[in-house]
């Protein structure tokens, strides 16, 4: 009775492992900045960046999802648009590793193996940690000793993902970071030669188009959420 039990349970596991989708992608594109140095645009690619992430396709409404992305970041004051910055003439360049888990939660109802649901907008609701360099002292005028930090931002995230030809598809996402740091271009009220912050804090953007890979026994979700 008590292996009868156990066979039910493990064929009941295995039938759930493999009946869910699950879809592992690339994404290319550009990054951004927007705070002290440099332009205040919201959406201005301007350095190359890419992530990896997998998602777990929950019901066709959510997918569970992690991503790691590289993102170097920059901006020069001689591209702002006000005529204190340009005269002032800083810039600066830096790199952030970035974690993310959350879920996309769809518009429509998403299937690949459906001819009527194989496209839909969506919006992203993560979690994230940041890795990211900063100035922790001056030794001597001029020179600076870098640190590494970690932080966490507050995300919101848009995008459009479609099928593109049997299990591969794609998609167009935007990610918005506003951060808790004001220190993402070395500016630090702590050392009087990079005190050239001002009271808000930074952002960064990430834009980018990804190829997707799916994989697993299609339609057949959990339920829940």
């Amino acid at each position: 009775m008590k292996k009868g039990i156990l066979f039910i349970v493990l064929v009941s596991f295995s039938s759930i492992i493999l009946g869910q989708v699950y879809e592992v992608g690339l994404t290319l594109g550009g990054t951004n900045y927007s705070g002290d140095i440099g332009r205040t645009n919201y959406i201005y690619p301007n350095k190359p960046a890419g992530a990896v992430f997998f998602k777990y396709n929950w019901n066709p409404r959510i997918a569970l999802r992690a991503t790691y992305s590289y993102l170097p970041i920059e901006a020069d004051d001689k591209n702002a648009d006000t005529d204190f910055k340009r005269n002032r003439g800083l810039n600066f360049t830096n790199t952030i590793n970035e974690l993310a888990v959350g879920m996309e939660w769809n518009f429509y109802e998403y299937e690949l193996n459906s001819s009527d649901k194989s496209w839909t907008p969506y919006i992203l609701l993560e979690l994230v940690a940041f890795n990211y360099n900063y100035v922790s002292s001056e030794p001597q005028p001029g020179q600076f000793n870098y640190s590494k930090k970690t932080s966490y931002a507050i995300p919101f995230g848009v995008g459009y993902k479609s099928k593109l030809y049997g299990t591969l598809a794609f998609s167009i996402e935007a990610k918005f970071r506003y951060t808790f740091e004001d220190d993402l271009d070395y500016s630090t009220n702590k050392i009087p030669a990079l005190n050239f912050g001002g009271n808000s804090n930074d952002w960064y953007m990430f834009t980018g188009v990804s190829l997707i890979y799916t994989f697993g026994r299609p339609s057949c979700y959990t339920d829940g959420l």
